[in-house]
């Protein structure tokens, strides 16, 4: 057990224990520089590994850098030893929402407030490809001024966890608050499955016990794939046809939060959230890399940031390959939804592999824009944050002959239009010579 008084890395003195878990303990700790009050999260990095959590771990770190939200807990930095890893978070001063319901059940206008602050937080993840599965009030937790904090991302998941069928099929979560597809077994929607535990967590708030509670947990899990639940008197009829859309056991017509937010009951009092986004995706990255690589990891990542822009090699582009990138013989509407599809854009150049990674280099520079080069294409990520995130754009250059080359781009993030305007840039700078 860390003593109280140790500085860690040199940037945070310890304070009390917070709390602890199997393979992690929570502290109470004050950054040495700036004396700003933080959470530190002490995980063991041989449990974790024996128990085969690392990638778990891994999952969390990158999720909390994805979602910088006023409702939901900050984590500011990740730092590692070889023998343990350090989250340095936001404090959150005011326990958790579950001690507050212990306590009785709340007033409607404060349960409202709650959920409004919740969805927000929910919604906001949900647009990054993040699903929480495990919503429930302790994992909810009250700043000062008395706002909700979305907390733990322990079960969380990313939308390329998703099987090709597009769902989830890990069963996980708290028993009382999964939604009856997650126990089924048989693939679930995230974001529809955080729906219902939002749907558990309101009637929570407005009642004071759960909804489907019993002391046989098969006998609740009967319950909840029936979606049998009764509302008591005290709650208005708005709430309680509100919690019956919520708490609809079959998802495809649980109601959405596009039309949660339009709710008249919902609306009361609600207030947009706004935010900046102020997240660095070079250093969260890093944060993540550094946590758990090994030396020959770090050697390697060394050698391919000191690599030259004349190791890109293109690849060769066959006759077959022109024509299936041909719009009249494009196919993919065969097989993709519109959703699947991603923006795209090529043009065709007479000037070497040296000077297209040299340009699109100059152009990351002028744009803050993070840049990585591996066998043929360039990937540029874009610093400044939109609803879905940063604009990521990946060029790949293919060789039709010596002195002809393609280079194709590919937005991984934002809309067609973002992807357009780079396109048109590059048109400016002299490299596209598609209109020749």
């Amino acid at each position: 057990m860390e003593k109280r008084g140790t500085v860690l890395m040199q940037r945070y003195e310890l304070g009390r224990l917070l709390g602890q878990g199997t393979f992690a303990k929570v502290y109470h700790a004050r950054n040495v520089a700036t004396g700003l009050a933080v959470a530190i999260k002490i995980i063991d990095k041989e449990k974790v590994l024996r128990v085969g959590m690392i990638d778990q771990i891994k999952r969390e770190i990158s999720v909390m850098r994805l979602v910088h939200h006023p409702n939901i807990v900050q984590l500011y930095e990740v730092m590692a030893t070889k023998t343990k890893i350090y989250f340095a978070m936001e404090y959150v001063r005011g326990g958790e929402l579950f001690n507050k319901v212990a306590k009785g059940r709340l007033k409607e206008d404060v349960a409202r407030k709650y959920l409004q602050q919740l969805i927000a937080a929910v919604d906001f993840c949900h647009s990054r490809g993040v699903y929480h599965r495990d919503l429930k009030p302790e994992n909810l937790l009250l700043d000062e001024k008395g706002d909700l904090k979305v907390s733990d991302f322990g079960l969380s998941a990313l939308g390329a966890s998703r099987r090709q069928d597009g769902l989830l099929h890990t069963t996980c979560g708290t028993p009382a608050y999964v939604a009856p597809e997650v126990i089924t077994k048989k693939g679930y929607d995230g974001s529809k499955a955080d729906i219902w535990s939002c749907g558990v967590i309101l009637f929570v708030l407005l009642a004071g016990y759960l909804p489907f509670h019993d002391s046989n947990i098969i006998e609740m899990y009967r319950k909840t794939s029936r979606g049998e639940f009764k509302c008591p008197y005290w709650f208005p009829s708005e709430v309680k046809k509100l919690l019956a859309r919520l708490l609809d056991p079959n998802p495809t017509t649980r109601i959405t939060i596009c039309k949660l937010i339009d709710n008249p009951w919902f609306r009361k009092g609600y207030r947009a959230v706004n935010h900046k986004l102020q997240m660095k995706r070079d250093e969260s990255l890093r944060d993540v890399r550094e946590a758990f690589a090994s030396d020959a990891d770090e050697e390697e990542e060394k050698k391919q940031a000191t690599s030259s822009s004349s190791s890109i090699r293109p690849a060769s582009l066959n006759a077959f390959d022109i024509i299936s990138r041909s719009s009249s013989f494009d196919l993919s509407g065969l097989f993709e939804g519109e959703k699947d599809r991603r923006a795209e854009a090529r043009f065709a150049t007479q000037k070497p592999t040296e000077a297209i990674v040299s340009k699109l280099e100059e152009i990351a520079r002028t744009e803050r824009f993070r840049v990585e080069k591996k066998d043929g294409v360039v990937k540029l990520e874009g610093s400044h944050e939109g609803r879905k995130g940063q604009l990521a754009v990946e060029a790949e250059i293919f060789e039709v002959t010596p002195a002809l080359y393609v280079v194709e781009f590919i937005s991984i993030m934002e809309s067609h239009i973002s992807i357009n305007q780079h396109y048109i840039r590059f048109k400016r700078i002299g490299l596209d010579q598609s209109d020749k």
